[in-house]
């Protein structure tokens, strides 16, 4: 007799529509086929590290051979099949390396939101060199499509977005806006922090020492460096602050200092 679960606890009201939040993950392995029921939209997430908690996308910790018909998978094929019965440890593995169960309109709206997702990313973080101002969305949605772009569904859009700007910069002139960070480095460490500056940063907009030995700097920087200048004054010994400003157009015009708070 197979075993069975209770399926009115994993899908929601019973009617036609009970199956309209399940997003079923397959994978087969020895011979057999495993499935999981999690929450649709939450698999992604997952997979791209921006959920975490993974009760938030399991509907269930149940191991099933089949979900819709609420088939739980033995105990000994799990142990054949993943070395262990552990049945959270196992989603995990479902849920990695499983193929999401999606109709092919899904998959369509997917990538097709992913892709404007990404476009939109880079849209805001990059400028055209040569006229030094930002591209439409629309533009580099058409420069994706000519490079032959594709969305990968494993990776956050901000993460295909970076990875995708150097493919980018060879086919048009395009190319990271820059940061304007204010730099706030306590006494002890403002002097050499100082000397790490000058060799990171484009340009100082403000250099202001303090009294009591503190500087207060607003610098314009590459995004490369934003990073580095991040772990040297908030490192865990000193008491600084980084806070991006905004990140800047290429363009002529100097940032004016008077509308930027610096008490």
């Amino acid at each position: 007799m197979l075993n069975c679960i209770n399926m009115s606890k994993i899908f929601t009201p019973t009617n036609q529509m009970r199956h309209t939040n399940v997003a079923v993950v397959r994978m087969k392995k020895a011979g057999k086929r495993f499935e999981i029921a999690c929450y649709k939209n939450k698999v992604l997430n997952w997979r791209s590290k921006i959920e975490r908690d993974i009760d938030e996308v399991l509907q269930t910790h149940h191991i099933f051979t089949n979900v819709s018909k609420g088939e739980l998978a033995k105990k000994e094929d799990l142990l054949n099949a993943f070395a262990t019965d552990n049945q959270t440890e196992i989603c995990k593995v479902i849920l990695e390396k499983g193929e999401l169960q999606i109709s092919e309109k899904e998959r369509k709206l997917y990538y097709e939101s992913s892709f404007k997702e990404i476009a939109n990313i880079i849209a805001g973080m990059c400028v055209d060199i040569k006229s030094k101002r930002p591209y439409s969305q629309v533009m580099i949605e058409t420069a994706l499509h000519e490079i032959h772009f594709s969305v990968r569904p494993r990776k956050s859009s901000k993460q295909q977005a970076l990875d995708i700007i150097p493919r980018l910069k060879q086919h048009m002139p395009i190319d990271r806006a820059k940061m304007v960070l204010r730099v706030e480095c306590p006494a002890e460490l403002a002097k050499a922090a100082k000397e790490k500056l000058n060799e990171w940063v484009d340009s100082f907009e403000l250099e202001r020492w303090e009294e009591n030995g503190d500087l207060l700097a607003i610098v314009i920087v590459e995004p490369s460096y934003f990073r580095q200048i991040d772990s040297l004054v908030r490192s865990p010994t000193a008491r600084g602050v980084v806070d991006v400003i905004t990140v800047r157009q290429i363009v002529e015009e100097k940032i004016d200092i008077t509308e930027v708070e610096t008490d």
